[in-house]
């Protein structure tokens, strides 16, 4: 058992990692809605063009989570997220060229999806790197603890990253937006550079899709759980627009506020209780506020139904990612979490597009059903995951 001072070195750790990630994520939280805005209104491209140029970093993160999960075990965190950051660097800096008004704009476009595929493969080496080189600080026991406040720290960044970042844009261009997405992660790397490195684990290796196989149950019921929070974030100001109620720009604050009020409140509480208990309440309440939103009468009960799915979204992931570590052997833990966020990612990248279909043909309350029915199934995969583990 580590001592009070090697704990309070270890938290000292944890709150500089956090921060760091914070930076980092300010980079994608600010070039999320501005990219589309830029293509749009500079490029003079339409709306798809716009909306492959923030999608395609999606893409690229879901494809190289196994391979930055890999890269963890392999070299260990900190050089894991090192190369994250710097490549979050790289990744501004040639979005900062598709700036360039010299090229013309097919050639700016191509050099903007480059750099954003840089963006998803940064964000796959930093998040990985640092959950694994915090875990390795603080313990197996505490990792939903470190879960639930690394992502405090990433929706912390978007809440604050989207304004900050279209009032960049507005008041001095896209170049110094991207000047700045380039300084964040620079100073990130400052802040972890004295962070005392830990060792790689030695053990045998195994290939990604065996891990998947090992970790398929918790990962289904982390993306079930998303697909509620991806249909919120992408619908919730069309729904209220088209029942013509007011306050439409407040759901993603009541989802933000819920989410991180609970991460901050209770990330302790897989550590202590065990990781699928939480999960299972967490998914109930989540369900409940999207059953809420479809159900809603006005639009109080509306932005009650995203306080709800903040609530209940915030601890599903911390939750079940202490279920997977707990039940992977050190070696393969940061490939394992990154098998994990993967299922994550597919959910948030598939959810618009899909439920955006179904609602052209129905009613934008429809998304939310989907959502509340995919919760639902979480809390049946939760608890077929939890009979699984008492058996073996």
């Amino acid at each position: 058992m580590p001592d009070a001072d090697q704990m309070v070195r270890s938290y000292r750790y944890l709150l500089a990692l956090t921060g760091a990630l914070f930076l980092s994520y300010l980079s994608v939280a600010m070039s999320l809605p501005t990219v589309a805005v830029y293509v749009v209104q500079d490029f003079g491209l339409n709306n798809a063009y716009g909306g492959l140029a923030v999608g395609i970093a999606f893409f690229s993160t879901i494809a190289t989570r196994g391979a930055a999960g890999a890269s963890a075990d392999r070299l260990g965190g900190k050089i894991c997220m090192q190369r994250g950051l710097l490549l979050y660097i790289l990744a501004s800096f040639i979005c900062l060229a598709a700036s360039l008004p010299a090229l013309p704009v097919p050639s700016r476009y191509g050099v903007l999806l480059v750099g954003r595929l840089m963006l998803g493969l940064a964000e796959s080496l930093g998040m990985v790197g640092m959950i694994g080189w915090a875990i390795g600080f603080m313990g197996q026991e505490r990792t939903g603890r470190v879960m639930a406040l690394i992502g405090a720290g990433m929706y912390g960044a978007f809440a604050a990253g989207g304004p900050l970042g279209l009032f960049l844009l507005d008041r001095f261009g896209f170049t110094v937006l991207m000047a700045v997405c380039m300084a964040l992660p620079l100073l990130g790397l400052v802040v972890i550079y004295r962070i005392p490195a830990i060792a790689p684990h030695a053990g045998q290796r195994e290939p990604f899709w065996r891990i998947l196989g090992r970790i398929w149950r918790a990962g289904a019921t982390v993306g079930l759980q998303g697909v509620g929070f991806a249909a919120l974030g992408a619908f919730f100001p069309l729904y209220f627009l088209s029942r013509g109620w007011p306050h439409a720009g407040l759901g993603l604050t009541c989802f933000g506020v819920g989410f991180v009020l609970v991460r901050l409140l209770f990330g302790h509480l897989p550590d202590k209780i065990g990781g699928t208990p939480v999960a299972i309440v967490a998914l109930i309440v989540e369900a409940a506020g999207q059953y809420l939103l479809w159900l809603a009468p006005g639009p109080w009960f509306a932005l009650g139904g995203a306080l709800l799915t903040g609530l209940g979204c915030s601890m599903v992931f911390p939750a079940m990612g202490s279920e997977v570590v707990k039940r992977m052997p050190p070696q393969l833990r940061a490939t394992a979490l990154g098998g994990f966020a993967l299922f994550q990612d597919i959910a948030y990248g598939a959810t618009g597009p899909v439920v955006g279909l179904i609602a052209d043909h129905s009613d934008y309350s429809i998304v939310f059903l989907i959502g509340a029915i995919c919760a639902t199934a979480g809390i049946w995969t939760a608890i077929q995951y939890r009979r699984r583990a008492a058996v073996i």
